[in-house]
């Protein structure tokens, strides 16, 4: 069952146009080895049986690539009902980041600890889901990650890119869903407000490290991710936009008291087929020369997909380590 999730996430990393048929052959034999799943991952092997299907067949629809896109949902739904089950070993060593997975695992989750959904349900808009590590200590401040979806997306899917983070490095992630059909980019302040006020319930209800708070995103969330963290009240301390858009402009939201020595963390792909990476080199340089402490990362094999391998780093700079 996990191998297969792994099948499935590194489509996800590798998804580009120009090599979707060679992708989908990396599934092999995944439908034999989802049959044979125990049943208390039965809700998984379903989701993930339906995301293979959708792969299997998107090269015959009139769009390929929304075709894949719509079966990569299924896959997120396959996540979220493995990490019901994060208190099994096997589930839980495999939800930590691969340096981590030889340390011992909680026996007991907090009571606050979980999943949680406000106004989230798929077929919903402007609410958001949380995931907060069962080793949850209200004594202790955490840090806050806010991970904002893809045009089309939903926070309630995106999520489960930032569990393995959370459980190894002990973060609060909050994954909005965009009011609209994708987030404000002509109006920032529609749903920006709507993330100070998610900012504001999740700190009245865990201890939050307000040294600590990031926005990230990707693509559609990535450009959001600037259009709203550059913004003079934003109360995130650090932003990490992914495979974004970028255009000078946006600086003009923005005063020298924001922009001065704020921290971003920039990552983008070389073969970006829908934002070509030369914004993101446009977007280091632009936002280098307005004071801001810029981190770039190209990566050489991705095309616009997200950057699940580049989290570490992010993580590294984020939190402050060597």
């Amino acid at each position: 069952m996990l191998d297969v999730l792994d099948r499935l996430a590194f489509i996800a990393r590798m998804m580009d146009p120009r090599r979707l048929d060679a992708l989908i052959e990396t599934l092999g034999d995944a439908e034999t080895l989802l049959a044979g799943a125990d049943e208390r991952f039965a809700a998984a092997a379903e989701y993930a049986a339906r995301a293979c299907a959708g792969l299997r067949a998107a090269p015959e629809a009139d769009n390929p690539m929304i075709a894949a896109y719509r079966a990569m949902r299924e896959y997120s739904r396959a996540l979220e009902a493995v990490a019901a089950l994060e208190m099994e070993p096997d589930v839980g060593r495999w939800l930590l980041e691969p340096a981590a997975r030889d340390r011992a695992l909680p026996t007991a989750a907090h009571p606050d600890s979980g999943v949680f959904h406000s106004g989230n349900q798929t077929n919903e808009r402007g609410g958001f889901s949380v995931y907060v590590p069962p080793f949850y200590d209200p004594a202790v401040a955490w840090p806050v990650v806010f991970a904002l979806h893809g045009g089309s997306g939903h926070g309630r899917l995106f999520l489960w890119n930032w569990i393995p983070e959370a459980r190894s490095r002990g973060l609060i992630v909050v994954s909005p869903t965009a009011i609209g059909s994708t987030w404000s980019l002509m109006d920032p302040e529609t749903d920006s407000g709507n993330l100070v006020r998610m900012l504001e319930r999740v700190r009245g209800q865990w201890n939050v490290d307000l040294a600590h708070m990031l926005l990230s995103g990707m693509s559609d969330g990535g450009t959001f991710t600037l259009l709203s963290g550059l913004m003079v009240d934003s109360p995130f301390t650090h932003l990490a936009p992914a495979a974004a858009s970028f255009h000078p402009l946006m600086l003009g939201m923005s005063e020298p008291a924001r922009l001065t020595g704020l921290p971003v963390h920039l990552t983008h792909g070389r073969l970006d087929w829908m934002f070509p990476v030369d914004r993101a080199r446009m977007a280091t340089q632009a936002l280098s020369a307005a004071g801001a402490a810029v981190v770039y990362r190209e990566i050489a094999d991705l095309s616009h997909a997200y950057p699940r391998d580049g989290q570490g780093e992010v993580m590294d700079w984020f939190l402050g380590a060597p």
